[in-house]
């Protein structure tokens, strides 16, 4: 059969949840189209893909599956998260021309400024990888204190962390905020970019093929303002970043958030071809101290 005759095969993008991908429960799909440039907007060029437009009930369904994983990934050992996102990095390289392409056309990017788009980001999910199990020693330790006591403070994941991916930075910026975020143990619900939500979905083939554990990483895809909007109110959510929205409804979904007294991570304007800092990796970090006597002190002033 010539080439020519074949048939075009289209892809068919879907939500991650849960580790499983299904449609959104809706039904409903939106047109994506490939970026005029890297600001483009929206429907001034080629039909890329249906991608699903999430609903509230699938905002839902992902907080139920980030809940029931986050036992289990907390209570991994930092060295085995480090060596699960080690293999996600891997998988990435493999799959590295794919997102060079989506990345050129969501973004309108040449494929030489995708590909170092696409390198940076596979550079820096190893990056965080690495610290998976170093930041306790930068923000834990031992506190001095006037007493027969030992004072230890350490970092604790937050939980079911919702993260609004950045618009404009449709896999760099997408790694920047969910990477730093699982490395320390929380689970994510991710609401893609709205305009250019395929490198994304993409993201949830390969976290699937890699070892982490089903419902670490929620990908949905549709509306931004009408997915956070349940998510920033919802009782099972610790935590927010709200780098995707605009002012006013960031704004709109703080107030939501302190009904249940989320943790907020604000907008900020960030260069995400930067390199990055540990500021992610602690955002979404409790401490917990905990006090314990050293015992009796004997004739030789030591307790042992």
């Amino acid at each position: 059969m010539s080439e020519s005759t074949r048939l075009s095969v289209f892809k068919t993008y879907k939500l991650y949840v849960g580790g499983k991908f299904p449609r959104s429960e809706s039904g409903r799909v939106y047109e994506v189209t490939a970026g005029t440039s890297a600001a483009g907007a929206a429907g001034k060029g080629k039909w890329l893909a249906n991608a699903p437009l999430s609903s509230r009930k699938d905002a839902r369904d992902a907080v139920v599956a980030a809940r029931k994983a986050f036992g289990g990934w907390s209570g991994a050992t930092a060295y085995n998260r480090g060596q699960i996102l080690y293999r996600v990095a891997e998988m990435l390289e493999g799959r590295r021309e794919q997102f060079v392409r989506e990345v050129g056309e969501a973004e309108g990017l040449s494929k030489s400024k995708a590909g170092a788009v696409v390198d940076a980001a596979i550079d820096r999910w190893v990056w965080y990888a690495g610290w998976t199990d170093k930041i306790g020693q930068v923000v834990g330790g031992a506190n001095p204190v006037a007493g027969p006591f030992f004072n230890l403070s350490t970092p604790e994941p937050t939980g079911v962390v919702a993260v609004l991916a950045p618009q404009e930075s449709s896999f760099l910026g997408l790694v920047s905020v969910i990477a730093p975020a699982i490395a320390t143990g929380n689970t994510v619900v991710v609401v893609a970019s709205e305009r250019a939500p395929l490198p994304a979905l993409s993201l949830g083939e390969v976290l699937a093929t890699s070892d982490l554990p089903g419902g670490v990483v929620n990908v949905l895809s549709g509306r931004t303002a009408e997915i956070s909007a349940p998510l920033a109110a919802h009782q099972d959510v610790n935590a927010i970043d709200l780098t995707g929205a605009d002012a006013q409804l960031a704004k709109e979904l703080e107030v939501a958030a302190a009904d249940n007294l989320k943790r907020v991570l604000r907008p900020r304007a960030e260069d995400w071809k930067a390199d990055p800092g540990t500021d992610r990796l602690t955002s979404f970090l409790e401490t917990k101290t905990v006090w314990h006597p050293t015992g009796s002190l004997g004739a030789s002033g030591s307790a042992y």
